[in-house]
């Protein structure tokens, strides 16, 4: 029989927190919105202003993930509560075993949910775009920028998001000269937002023949993908756009036609690419979406005249400037350098994207009053 940990103390703890989460998300709410929303999306007309529809359904789909979440949250705590007292009044393990399966599903989601609640962004809930730069260390550099890359994709996986990528043209010798990819899934630029800034790798190099360590630095940027409703106004004689031969990661093609796009904002000197789609059409939407959050950006900068929020504090991708290392030789951890968070398993890091402990970390970080305060 597998060791059972659940009882009625520990379960009148997860419904203490459970009841702390319903205060945060403002459940009673959340409800009131659900039944406001779905009575306005039934009128006839609702559907006459296209834009503004979506817009609302969007609203209402996310207020209804919230109530969703607590009343299952809630129903497994009944169900727990049922399965021990059963169990223990029958002396049956399987009820016993069934409840502590239940408290540790519980506690899983709680964790979601406390964590969605410090999500009060405008954009926090909604899609992001990540972009890699390889930084000082040349080759090394770019090898990097790859591994962070493959690091990414493999953390969007496990939390089940989808992952477009829009451009990652492999460098000439190794690796990537960059990496651009848009995340698309709940809370996707929330969560990746902690991600933002220069990540530090300390290893053996792999391409010098005398096998001495190498440090070597990527930068991580990350915007939220705009809803439609958020205007950024583009004049088409601001931009130049090209187009080229696509290839793929790790330099193969990836068509047989000059599909690839690349859109210069003259005024800025901000340069987007994307090769991901064989259409042409389609490669030039995905690079004006990623340059009108740029845009954005910018002028949320000139507005507030200070560090923009939604980019974080902008260094070289050098020394001294990093979030993160990742250090492999002489010996393996990963470091958080902004909230201590570390772990001695750099494979299932590098490899696994298991990232949660940094990200929910970092988080905590903040709404414990701690940005602003890093060591290097």
């Amino acid at each position: 029989m597998a060791v059972v940990d659940v009882s009625r103390a520990s379960l009148e703890a997860l419904g203490a927190r459970l009841d702390e989460v319903e205060g945060y998300l403002h459940i009673d709410e959340r409800r009131a919105e659900v039944a406001r929303l779905e009575e306005q999306s039934a009128r006839p007309d609702f559907w006459n202003d296209a834009d503004a529809a979506s817009s609302t359904m969007a609203q209402l789909t996310r207020a209804r993930e919230d109530v969703q979440a607590i009343d299952g949250a809630r129903a497994k705590l009944d169900d727990a509560f049922a399965a021990l007292e059963l169990g223990e009044e029958m002396g049956e393990d399987e009820l016993l075993e069934e409840a502590d399966q239940l408290a540790r599903e519980l506690t899983a989601d709680l964790g979601e949910l406390e964590l969605s609640s410090w999500f009060t962004g405008e954009f926090d809930h909604g899609d992001a775009i990540v972009t890699v730069t390889p930084g000082q260390g040349g080759l090394e550099a770019q090898d990097w920028c790859e591994m962070l890359f493959r690091m990414y994709l493999r953390y969007c996986e496990r939390r089940g998001w989808k992952v477009t990528v829009n451009d990652a043209p492999a460098a000439e010798v190794i690796g990537l000269d960059r990496a651009t990819f848009t995340v698309s899934g709940k809370n996707a630029y929330g969560m990746l937002r902690a991600e933002q800034g220069v990540h530090r790798l300390v290893r053996i190099s792999p391409t010098d023949a005398k096998k001495r360590r190498q440090t070597t630095f990527a930068g991580v940027e990350v915007l939220p993908v705009l809803p439609d409703s958020v205007e950024v106004e583009i004049d088409p004689n601001d931009l130049r756009i090209d187009v080229y031969h696509a290839s793929g990661h790790g330099g193969q093609g990836v068509n047989t036609t000059d599909s690839a796009v690349r859109v210069t904002h003259l005024p800025t000197g901000i340069v987007v690419t994307c090769q991901n789609e064989r259409s042409q059409l389609q490669n030039k939407a995905f690079a004006l979406g990623i340059l009108r959050s740029k845009l954005y950006e910018l002028e949320q900068e000139r507005m507030r005249a200070q560090v923009d929020e939604l980019r974080g504090p902008k260094h070289d991708i050098a020394w001294g400037n990093q979030i993160r290392s990742y250090v492999l030789y002489p010996y393996q951890l990963v470091k958080d350098l902004r909230t201590g968070v570390e772990r001695g398993n750099v494979d299932s890091v590098l490899s696994d994207g298991d990232l949660d402990e940094f990200v929910v970390g970092y988080h905590r970080w903040v709404v414990g009053g701690g940005e602003g305060k890093q060591s290097n």
